[in-house]
């Protein structure tokens, strides 16, 4: 298995991902981790990076993609990789292609978990967080006890995750993500599923796309149940 998952802030990638690490024992690849991971290392490439990002600038592609290769050239990347944050532009995507033909490990499926933009909304900004043991909360779905958490009222609201930032999160997603579905569903990549359900279902239908043969083009998993 290697494959991209797309979606949205709050569309439950990291759910799904440690659904798949379970499933079929292969890492997921988050950049962020992999980036403050290299740092404090002090790779060649972290230190590289750290000097990038103490400069007040973003690390570039060139980096990335070869922080990239180091961690895909560990034991545990044998069997595949979830990438979850990486590409997020075309140029990132190319990149990321080449590097892989290099390898010999190229992509099998780009997943597109699509979930609408209100509900995200109303799902992340819904998140309240305990300040004492750090449970998570949510006031619309799963809520606290009416009590509070910790037997005390700890509950915030991370800045994250307020209304008005949750959209504008949202909106620069949009802008980054639209050129990359079309990149993708072009190379017959693309699976796109619904993910505003239960994790259980979502995960019947993440992996209903990624059983389909590579190739067939873009394909729309809409299984109810």
């Amino acid at each position: 298995m290697r494959i991209v998952l797309l979606g949205a802030p709050g569309s439950g990638k990291g759910t799904q991902s440690q659904r798949l690490i379970e499933r079929h024992g292969v890492p997921q690849i988050s950049t962020g981790d992999l980036l403050r991971a290299a740092v404090k290392a002090g790779t060649p490439l972290g230190v590289h990076a750290k000097a990038i990002m103490d400069a007040g600038k973003l690390v570039d592609d060139a980096t990335m993609l070869g922080i990239i290769r180091e961690r895909l050239a560990k034991p545990d990347a044998r069997k595949g990789f979830i990438l979850d944050g990486f590409p997020r532009t075309i140029a990132q995507a190319e990149g990321l292609t080449r590097l892989l033909d290099e390898l010999g490990t190229p992509l099998e499926a780009v997943v597109l978990m699509d979930v609408d933009y209100g509900k995200l909304v109303r799902r992340i900004s819904g998140r309240r967080s305990c300040t004492h043991c750090g449970r998570v909360f949510n006031i619309h779905t799963a809520p606290p006890p009416a009590g509070g958490c910790c037997e005390a009222p700890h509950l915030v609201q991370r800045p994250d995750d307020k209304e008005e930032t949750v959209a504008k999160r949202l909106a620069v997603y949009d802008e980054q993500t639209k050129p990359l579905v079309a990149h993708y569903a072009a190379q017959g990549l693309l699976r796109m599923i619904d993910a505003d359900a239960d994790p259980e279902e979502v995960t019947h239908r993440l992996e209903a796309a990624l059983a389909e043969r590579s190739g067939e083009g873009m394909r729309v998993e809409e299984t109810q149940g």
